[in-house]
């Protein structure tokens, strides 16, 4: 089990945990908003298996069905755990309009609340976990975990927030809304979610800083060439995928244009890694003139 799997497993032993102190906490003090936010938490114990189940199978080598891996099972995962949390977020309105027509008297009981923040800051150095090491190790399913569990520290704190305000105020109205804000605050997390996998999915194109990076390395490395143009990428889970066209002198020999090649490809992969590099060769007389000029 390489390290990514690693934090994913440990994402759903921290989702349990959590899940226990949350529905703690709402058994303490029989608040809609509290038992919200303990919906959210059945989410995160599911997206914590989706993830690990996704991150399990892009490690995989590539085979004769997926010759260029199976990098892209992260992104249908995210995509999964976007309808997850829509869901969640449609539970826990329910939950919150059956507030509304019925009002339940909650106990703002100290243990509860303290529990419930015992949980939120769990939550919170986890994600902090999830997405400095999901960067790093540039698994999409472990940056999806980690944002997901942001929103619900935010909800969480703000319910918390809301719970001590409607105890101190008396406006038992306020438990039942904060359970709706926390629902709304969850949709969009999911929306954004399911939006950013959904461009993975659809080969969206590196940011334009990198893209520029790998333009100025082809740029500087390339000597003895006369261009490159047609200049493609796409991500595929941590996979990076660059293809171009290398235009170079018609007289070269194989063997020069392969070393021009070899430098580019090395240039590259210290840049973006790990890279799936395709460099397609052509004599000048296919040159374009407008791609990208060997200095």
């Amino acid at each position: 089990m390489n390290r990514v799997q690693k934090i994913a497993a440990g994402s759903i032993a921290v989702g349990l945990l959590v899940l226990g102190l949350k529905f703690m906490a709402y058994g303490l003090t029989g608040s809609i908003a509290l038992y919200s936010d303990a919906l959210e938490s059945i989410v995160n114990v599911v997206t914590a298996v989706v993830a690990l189940f996704a991150v399990r199978t892009s490690a995989k080598p590539a085979d004769a069905d997926h010759p260029f891996g199976h990098g892209k099972v992260e992104y249908f995962s995210a995509v999964i755990v976007g309808v997850l949390i829509v869901v969640a977020a449609l539970l826990i309105l329910n939950e919150a309009w059956h507030g509304f027509m019925n009002p339940r008297v909650f106990n703002a009981a100290p243990e509860g609340l303290l529990v419930n923040g015992l949980a939120s800051v769990v939550n919170g150095a986890w994600c902090w976990v999830l997405i400095r090491q999901g960067r790093r190790l540039r698994s999409p399913a472990l940056v999806a975990d980690g944002h997901h569990l942001l929103t619900d520290v935010l909800s969480s704190v703000g319910v918390l927030l809301g719970v001590l305000l409607a105890a101190v105020t008396g406006w038992g109205v306020l438990d039942p809304a904060l359970a709706a804000l926390v629902a709304l605050n969850v949709l969009w997390s999911g929306w954004q979610l399911m939006r950013e996998s959904v461009g993975g999915l659809m080969d969206t194109a590196v940011p334009e800083a990198l893209l520029g990076r790998i333009r100025t390395l082809i740029s500087t490395n390339a000597e003895g060439a006369i261009e490159a143009h047609d200049l493609r990428t796409r991500h595929a889970g941590p996979m990076t995928f660059v293809e171009f066209h290398l235009v170079v002198p018609g007289d070269m020999t194989v063997s020069t244009a392969h070393e021009i090649c070899d430098r580019l490809e090395r240039c590259i992969r210290d840049e973006v890694a790990p890279a799936h590099i395709t460099i397609h060769v052509e004599p000048e007389e296919k040159a374009k003139h407008s791609g990208i000029v060997v200095l």
